[in-house]
């Protein structure tokens, strides 16, 4: 088990909340992606609560590096219940015929911006192909529910109007454009889920995160929230490469963990349902304020060009916050305030002495 206090404290909360963690009792939870940052808290939640509460839940952890899988899980290889998987999920998933499996969990996906101009093809792949794979192995273990992790980007740009925005509403989004390869392929994504449930009965729940932070995440990912951290836990000044006023509900990672439980637990089939902290909305240039009186040094905030760049395509939405009533409605609401929430994210990277010289 970790011995780093913030995650220590994230997991706790986690198992406190009113989760329903008998439902897991003796069964066998495959998660995608779990390498991933999102789902890696998931992960780590269900062995957590396996030590605390002896509940037998074992996880299927599939991923496609198997050696970044245990850098990432060091501190539980010598865990009996979890059991790594080393496979595409763009490919037929292949699990041991006397496996069984009750909960499926899709996160497998490239959400990076720095993907979408680079690998625009790999970006789509698992968000079709791979839920195409994981709803027809449902479908053989006739499972108990399915969590597609879709994204708040399948809104595409929103009329301010609009906005917090709710699940029934879409704006415009361009299938001609590149970036959409992300975007457009959750649409599509959803919709298999979707049409499993309809077609087959698969009880299929879909989950819209937005943007969501904590301990754990790749500073080196691309996003802008990430690189702030990164600049903050090294000591350098805050590099802004726009006008920074896109406004932005930034989500703590422990609150985010919670909802994507109780959804997967008690969401209404082929239901979507936004996962943010529209409370904490912020432009980039005042989360930029905010982490620069976070710092322990003397940093500043500076602005440079942006250079255009294949590894790196502009999002053009100027506003991106969610509508949370349907979430709440499952008895969820976000806790973690913004300033909160990136102390608590700093400070896990200094307790695990993670001074990593990121960009």
């Amino acid at each position: 088990m970790t011995n780093n206090k913030i995650i220590l404290e994230d997991l706790d909360a986690i198992m406190q909340s009113d989760i329903d963690w008998i439902r897991f009792a003796n069964k066998t939870v495959l998660i995608t992606g779990a390498n991933g940052f999102l789902p890696a808290y998931m992960v780590e939640s269900l062995l957590f609560v396996n030590k605390c509460q002896h509940i037998n839940v074992k996880v299927l952890a599939l991923v496609r590096n198997i050696n970044k899988a245990k850098v990432r899980f060091k501190d539980y290889l010598e865990d009996k219940n979890l059991v790594f998987l080393e496979q595409d999920v763009c490919n037929e998933i292949k699990i041991n015929e006397n496996e069984s499996i009750d909960f499926i969990v899709h996160a497998a996906s490239q959400a990076s911006p720095k993907y979408y101009g680079t690998d625009p093809v790999g970006t789509l792949s698992s968000n079709i192909l791979g839920t195409l794979n994981l709803l027809n192995l449902a479908r053989k273990f006739s499972i108990e529910s399915f969590l597609y992790f879709s994204s708040g980007e399948v809104y595409g740009q929103v009329n301010d109007e609009n906005n917090p925005v709710m699940e029934d509403y879409y704006g415009y989004l361009d299938p001609t454009n590149v970036r959409s390869c992300y975007g457009e392929s959750k649409r599509m994504g959803e919709n298999i889920c979707v049409s499993y449930h309809h077609q087959y009965g698969i009880n299929t729940k879909i989950v819209r995160p937005f943007h969501t932070y904590g301990p754990g995440m790749q500073l080196n990912d691309g996003r802008v929230y990430a690189d702030f951290v990164a600049d903050v836990i090294n000591g350098r000044d805050i590099e802004i490469k726009s006008d920074g006023l896109a406004q932005r509900a930034f989500c703590y990672l422990k609150d985010a963990t919670i909802a994507f439980f109780k959804v997967l637990l008690k969401g209404a089939s082929g239901q979507a349902y936004n996962v943010g902290n529209p409370e904490a909305e912020s432009s980039i240039i005042e989360l930029a304020e905010t982490l620069v009186g976070l710092s322990n040094n003397a940093i500043k905030i500076n602005r440079i060009k942006r250079v255009n760049s294949d590894q790196y395509l502009k999002s053009p939405i100027p506003r991106n916050t969610p509508n949370v009533n349907k979430l709440k409605t499952l008895g969820w609401k976000p806790e973690t305030t913004i300033v909160d929430g990136f102390r608590r994210t700093i400070d896990s990277y200094y307790s695990q002495n993670l001074i990593l010289n990121y960009k």
